[in-house]
C-alpha cells in the first residue's frame, strides 16, 4: 500500500510517500542522493524491504523530485537536517510503537549520518549506501575556488553538476533509465555543495557520538563518493559493519551485485 503527503519545512513544500506491507516489522525513512528522487528506490530497495516486512518513508529533498524549491538548492544544511526531522516525526505518528532506522544513499548518506550525530532521536539503526563523505574524485582548484566565493555572495545559484551518467551502474539499462528520467536534474548550488563536502569532514571527526548500529555499503569502483571515506569511519565505529563490493559503482541497488548487496541489508536488518 502506498499513500502519499506533504510537509513544508523551511517554507518549502516536501513531497514524501510510504509503503506499508500487511505485517510491518519496522519502518525505515530514506533520504535519495543529489539530483534524483525518491521514486528511483520504489521497484529495487523500497519493493525488497516490503517484501521483508519493513515499511519504507521517502520524501524528495528540497529542489527535487516532487519537492518544491528552486532545482538543486537548499536553504541551508541545517535545512535538510530539519527536513530528516520532520519526516522521522510524521513516522512515528503513522507508525507508533515501530522502530524507526533511517537509510540514505550518498547525498542521503551524508545526511542520516550527520542526523544521527548532531540530533536527539530514538532511532534503532542506520543504512548508508554509498555514503557522500569525502568526493570520489578532485575537482579543479579553481573551480573550488570559484564555488567558495559563489557560496559567499550568490549561494543559490544553480550550475551543471556534470555527472558522467556511466559511473554510476556497470548496468547499461539503468545508466539510460536515469539518463532518461524526466524527474532527475543535473543542477546544483554551491549551498548543496560545499556545506555537504564539510559535514562530511565532521562526521568523520566527530565518529565517537554515534551510538547505534550502522551499516554502511560501498563500492571499490565509485567514481563519486570515496569508499575510503566509508572505511575510515566504520574503522574508528563500535557498533558499525562496512560491506565492500569489489568493482561496484555508486548505485549498487542498480548496479549488477544489486542481489548480492539487497541481501545484506536484509541480513543487516534481522540481526538488529
Amino acid at each position: 500500500m502506498k499513500n502519499t503527503f506533504t510537509l513544508n519545512v523551511h517554507d518549502v513544500e516536501l513531497h514524501a510517500q510510504y509503503w506499508k506491507p500487511e505485517m510491518v516489522k519496522s519502518v525505515i525513512v530514506l533520504v535519495h542522493g543529489m539530483g534524483e528522487h525518491k521514486l528511483r528506490f520504489e521497484n529495487s530497495v523500497i519493493k525488497h524491504l516490503n517484501n521483508a516486512g519493513y515499511a519504507v518513508v521517502a520524501f524528495d529533498l528540497y529542489g527535487h523530485g516532487s519537492s518544491k524549491g528552486k532545482r538543486g538548492h537548499c536553504p541551508s544544511y541545517d535545512a535538510l537536517l530539519e527536513a530528516v526531522e520532520s519526516v522521522i516525526k510524521r513516522t512515528e505518528l503513522l507508525f507508533p510503537d515501530k522502530k524507526v532506522l533511517l537509510y540514505g544513499h550518498s547525498l542521503g548518506g551524508n545526511i542520516v549520518i550527520n542526523y544521527a550525530l548532531r540530533k536527539s532521536h530514538n532511532l534503532k539503526g542506520i543504512i548508508a549506501t554509498s555514503p557522500f563523505l569525502r568526493l570520489g574524485f578532485q575537482p579543479p582548484k579553481w573551480k573550488v575556488l570559484l564555488g567558495k566565493i559563489m557560496l559567499s555572495f550568490v549561494p543559490s545559484i544553480t550550475l551543471p553538476s556534470d555527472i558522467d551518467t556511466d559511473v554510476i551502474s556497470r548496468d547499461s539499462n539503468e545508466v539510460k533509465r536515469y539518463a532518461e528520467d524526466p524527474l532527475m536534474h543535473g543542477k546544483i548550488s554551491p549551498m548543496y555543495v560545499f556545506p555537504v563536502i564539510d559535514a562530511g569532514q565532521w562526521a568523520l571527526e566527530n565518529y565517537y557520538k554515534l551510538d547505534i548500529p550502522i551499516l554502511v555499503l560501498h563500492g571499490t569502483a565509485d567514481k563519486l563518493t570515496d569508499y575510503k571515506g566509508s572505511e575510515e569511519f566504520c574503522d574508528k565505529v563500535e557498533k558499525a559493519q562496512l560491506r565492500l563490493f569489489e568493482n561496484g559503482y555508486h548505485e549498487l541497488h542498480h548496479d549488477i551485485c544489486r542481489e548480492e548487496f539487497v541481501q545484506s541489508i536484509l541480513n543487516w536488518l534481522d540481526k538488529t
